[in-house]
């Protein structure tokens, strides 16, 4: 039984909210690349459909949400949570760096750079994260997975249209 369940659910209610507010603003940068810009471009075979990006997104920035939140209420108050804590900051960042830089800028080189640091900052946090609540570590695997699958991806689209 979690004690002070208020507490949790705000801090639930946090995380879920700046997880998806920042998937949100780097939404606005992609729309507006991917009818003309991103369609331009030479895609490997393995590329999904456009329609699968938002619901998985959508589905990857709520788990990200509980598990920050999860790591705020529990963590809060303790060094490991903290640094848990801006772990996962930073990553949010690069989360959204990538989608400027990739779409905004329409850099696809640059953007192979930003997704690979994500990929570290996404594992750092996932092993701060186990020291603060195991749960909220497994929740960010998937994440995990689908940054690991759109970094191959972005490694293509560079190969097929810039070498």
């Amino acid at each position: 039984m979690i004690k002070h369940k208020s507490q949790y659910i705000i801090s639930l209610t946090l995380g879920i909210s700046i997880s998806l507010a920042v998937g949100w603003l780097s939404s606005i940068v992609t729309q507006s690349a991917i009818n003309d810009w991103y369609a331009g471009l030479e895609k490997p075979f393995f590329s999904p459909p456009n329609w699968v990006f938002a619901p998985v997104w959508g589905l990857l920035y709520i788990l990200m949400g509980i598990a920050v939140g999860r790591v705020w209420f529990f963590g809060r108050k303790h060094r490991w949570g903290k640094t848990a804590l801006y772990h996962f900051g930073f990553q949010l960042i690069f989360n959204g760096l990538w989608s400027l830089v990739f779409f905004g800028l329409k850099n696809p080189v640059l953007g192979l750079v930003v997704i690979i640091m994500l990929l570290i900052l996404i594992e750092r946090s996932i092993k701060w994260f186990k020291m603060v609540d195991l749960f909220s570590a497994r929740l960010l695997y998937p994440y995990l997975v689908w940054v690991a699958f759109a970094t191959i991806l972005n490694g293509a689209i560079v190969v097929l249209n810039y070498l």
